[in-house]
């Protein structure tokens, strides 16, 4: 079927996939996951993401969201993996590893490519953020509705001392193991710092973090509204999706 494609999410802890209806955003069959390997190294990744293909017996185009910035398939950073991955045209080495045209972008992108079109940022206007809060802080940035690929405002530094995603992340909360009211007086203070450099009118919280927010949403005094992602963590898998739908769709005859 047309409107069918395989989604992929790789994260600092797991790697989960589905096929997506991509018109509704339903998942046609349950989610699928595997561990991240370790050292997830590019090969162990590979092989990892063909697991997945495999599983569900796929042999049509495949989006992949990647923890990362990625431009034109390749990776130019890799936060929560092994460095080696840095500078890997992985969409690429996916295509070679799976034998399915495999289409790559940011895996935050891809999570708010799916909120955007089909969750609580369907027809926002203005300057939309989405923060993806799980392993990392992951973010995609919207303006009318339009992506501003590649931004990675969760290494922004606080107070000169540390990166957003080292302090408010959400493996961070269960490495210190922080209650939600602890935690989210730090997601705030990001959110504040977030806010202080570019003014959103809204900000959307998704990731694994997302189906938590009623445990924190008190503790969020930033003066920009924040509500979480109607499709939670599942909106990495049917961006990643949407991505390899529109990246093999005809050309619109002009």
């Amino acid at each position: 079927m047309d409107n069918l494609f395989l989604g992929i999410d790789i994260g600092g802890s797991g790697i989960k996939g589905a096929v997506v209806d991509i018109t509704t955003g339903e998942l046609v069959q349950p989610r699928f996951r595997v561990a991240t390997p370790k050292p997830g190294n590019p090969a162990a990744i590979a092989g990892a993401v063909k697991e997945l293909t495999e599983h569900f017996n796929w042999q049509g185009p495949v989006g992949c969201g990647f923890p990362g910035v990625v431009m034109h398939g390749k990776v130019l950073t890799a936060a929560n993996l092994d460095k080696s991955c840095a500078g890997v045209d992985f969409a690429k080495l996916f295509t070679q590893t799976t034998q399915c045209p495999t289409f790559l972008l940011n895996d935050a992108d891809a999570a708010g490519i799916a909120e955007m079109n089909l969750g609580n940022g369907k027809n926002t206007a203005g300057v939309v953020v989405i923060v993806t809060v799980g392993t990392g802080i992951g973010t995609a940035l919207f303006t009318n509705g339009h992506l501003v690929p590649n931004t990675e405002f969760g290494h922004i530094i606080l107070d000169n001392r540390k990166e957003g995603e080292k302090y408010a992340a959400d493996s961070v909360r269960q490495k210190q193991k922080l209650s939600w009211k602890d935690w989210g007086n730090r997601f705030n203070h990001y959110l504040n710092n977030l806010v202080s450099l570019f003014y959103p009118d809204l900000i959307i919280v998704g990731g694994g973090a997302s189906k938590e927010f009623r445990r924190y949403q008190e503790t969020l005094t930033v003066k920009t509204k924040v509500i979480p992602a109607a499709l939670l963590n599942k909106a990495g898998i049917i961006g990643a999706a949407m991505y390899a739908a529109a990246e093999t769709a005809p050309p619109v005859q002009k």
